[in-house]
């Protein structure tokens, strides 16, 4: 699976980002068991996942400010 762009997260609505951001998580800890017990065939994708999580983290956090400077 190839890393989400930045244009394609700001695209989505914040509710899909946190659903996306979650799954990503989830698939984040269950790379990590395959890493622990050897079974682990692609350790780029830790690394893919690690940074598409942090993009993702980062736009809604961005999302965040600019509505509490909107609101100011």
């Amino acid at each position: 699976m190839k890393a989400m762009k930045v244009e394609e997260i700001r695209k989505l609505a914040a509710e899909e980002i946190r659903t996306k951001l979650t799954d990503a998580r989830d698939e984040m800890m269950k790379l990590r068991f395959q890493q622990v017990t050897g079974q682990l065939t692609d350790s780029s994708r830790l690394t893919i996942l690690r940074r598409d999580i942090a993009r993702m983290e980062t736009i809604l956090r961005e999302a965040e400010r600019a509505a509490v400077e909107g609101a100011k």
